[in-house]
């Protein structure tokens, strides 16, 4: 089978990987935590999961009517590394809902046209609607993290983003819009070993990209990137949820609870749409590179 980038993953895995980022893939079962100061050493049990989760989105089910009978907007900003579980938790919160109320952004490269306009207005472009959610997958939070990592942008230009940040978070707060930050965070053992199932399965190939490749040798780049990030941008009107991320059931559940426990809504259950897992969702205290 012809693998993607020639085999890059494979090859970075077995040639430039450290051995125990390699022993830890090699001896850990499919559902065994890699990440040694993970609080479970286990996913948790697939019933359990599937249960908590169709609790969980027959409230979404009642957001999503209370959202559209009374105006309200919702926007959920999904960051993290790449294989952090962005899509799949993107993918839980809005399986049963209308994608006419529910709507998910994951936004191209940039066109020429919009490379020169203020960097914000393509995503201003998204914003919700009255009585509209709507799911960034990745936003311009771009700018924080991976346009500084690659250089895709000048130090001038994020230097301008942080200073404008603020004040452009802070307007959708005062506009009323029902704002969620969430940073999907996943351990170097477990990205790769995410990256490499995407190398050898054809129906997840596409998922990889050369940014993906190109990535594996910066992570310490991304993690002081990410550091930034979180010092400009956390704060108590637009704070961070970070949720690690490396047992996929837990990171889903938390993420969805993060928005439904912080929103008014009718019918809402509270014992349900609890708030997550303290042990794995907080703020960038959490986080771990």
């Amino acid at each position: 089978m012809q693998l993607p980038f020639d085999g890059a993953i494979s090859a970075f895995y077995e040639q430039t990987a450290s051995e125990e980022i390699r022993r830890a893939i090699a001896e850990g079962d499919k559902k065994d935590i890699l990440q040694p100061d993970f609080p479970y050493d286990r996913w948790m049990k697939k019933s359990d999961y599937e249960e908590a989760l169709d609790a969980l989105q027959l409230e979404l089910v009642k957001l999503q009517a209370d959202v559209k009978a009374t105006g309200k907007r919702v926007v959920v900003v999904f960051e993290g590394r790449d294989a952090a579980g962005k899509g799949g938790a993107i993918k839980r919160f809005r399986e049963n809902l209308n994608p006419r109320v529910a709507r998910v952004v994951a936004l191209p490269k940039p066109s020429d046209r919009e490379a020169g306009e203020w960097y914000f207005q393509r995503y201003v472009r998204q914003l919700p609607t009255e009585g509209e959610i709507v799911l960034f997958d990745r936003s311009w939070y771009n700018r924080g993290v991976v346009e500084k990592v690659f250089g895709f942008c000048t130090d001038a230009q994020r230097a301008a983003f942080f200073r404008q940040l603020p004040e452009f978070e802070d307007m959708l707060v005062d506009e009323g819009i029902h704002f969620f930050k969430i940073w999907l965070n996943v351990g170097r053992a477990e990205q790769m070993r995410r990256f490499l199932a995407r190398e050898r399965d054809p129906l997840k190939q596409w998922k990889l990209s050369s940014i993906d490749v190109e990535g594996l040798n910066r992570w310490d780049a991304y993690s002081e990137a990410i550091r930034e990030t979180f010092a400009a941008s956390h704060r108590s009107r637009a704070p961070w949820t970070v949720i690690r991320s490396d047992d996929k059931y837990r990171a889903r559940l938390a993420a969805i609870r993060t928005v439904l426990s912080r929103i008014d809504y009718a019918g809402k259950i509270a014992g349900v749409a609890a708030a997550p897992d303290p042990a794995i969702a907080g703020g960038p205290d959490i986080w771990n590179d």
